[in-house]
This record gives C-alpha cells, sequence and structure tokens, in this order.
C-alpha cells in the first residue's frame, strides 16, 4: 500500500520544481521513472524502519488516522531524493530529512509510537527474540578455575 502518489509529490514541489528535478531527458516534461524511484524508495525506507515494530506497509485503509503522518514523513524523504539528484540541497529540505529519520529512529527506539497501531507479537517473523536451552555443563566455572 503506497503512502504517497507521484501526484501528491508534485503538489509538494509544485510543478515547475517537479519537473526539473526530474526531467532526465530535456523535454519539460516529469520522467515517471524518476519519480517512481524516488517514491518506493522513500517508502521502503520508511517501512524499514516501521517494521522494526510494525506490519508493514501500515493499512492505511484500516488507520486511516495514519495517512497525513505517514505520507508528511515518506515525501519530505522523496523530496531530498528529488533534490539530491540536482545539488546543492536546501538546508530547509534537508532539515525536513533529518526530522524524517530521527522520527523513523524514535519509533524503531520505542520513545514513540504509531497511534493506534499494536506492536508486533512476540512470534512474528520481524519480531522473533532468540530463546536458547543447552544441555548442562560438563564441567562448572570452578572446576575449571583449576587448570
Amino acid at each position: 500500500m503506497a503512502y504517497i502518489s507521484n501526484e501528491d509529490i508534485e503538489e509538494r514541489l509544485g510543478t515547475q520544481t517537479y519537473v526539473q528535478l526530474t526531467d532526465d531527458d530535456g523535454d519539460a516534461v516529469a520522467d515517471v521513472g524518476v519519480v517512481d524511484e524516488a517514491r518506493l524508495g522513500a517508502e521502503g525506507e520508511v517501512n524499514s524502519y516501521l517494521a522494526r515494530r510494525y506490519r508493514v506497509p501500515i493499512d492505511l485503509a484500516a488507520h486511516a488516522e495514519l495517512a497525513d503522518l505517514l505520507a508528511t514523513i515518506t515525501l519530505d524523504l522523496v523530496e531530498f531524493r528529488l533534490h539530491s539528484r540536482r545539488p546543492p540541497v536546501s538546508d530547509a529540505v534537508l532539515q525536513k530529512q533529518r526530522h524524517a529519520v530521527q522520527w523513523l529512529q524514535r519509533i524503531v527506539d520505542g520513545t514513540i509510537d504509531l497511534p493506534s497501531l499494536s506492536e508486533l507479537p512476540a512470534g512474528d517473523v520481524r519480531g522473533l527474540q532468540a530463546d536458547w536451552t543447552s544441555a548442562q555443563r560438563t564441567l562448572s566455572r570452578e572446576e575449571l578455575s583449576d587448570h
């Protein structure tokens, strides 16, 4: 499930900037492949963080209250990716990207949660925790200290 569309990106950047940042063949038209790559990369980055604690992609039909939040974070990452193609990147764009990554890292660290979502169950593939058992020790630490 997509958090944003190419149209959302164009709206965020404005049509002129959208075309400037994505027109690689010089025909004054945005290259959809470039936009798709930036969008999918940003969504993948968001999901790579969220997957540490939640099932991804987040189902926005079931959690509509998260749509704007995830769109903003994803757009901040896309904006940085596209501006990085045509340096220099402005401080404002760089600041948005840093804020988005810091926010995502706080999700991973558990200092903030996505509202209304519950964490992955402990037995989920992405939420596995290591447990092990072994045979009783043959020699104790005390027995080994004599050697």
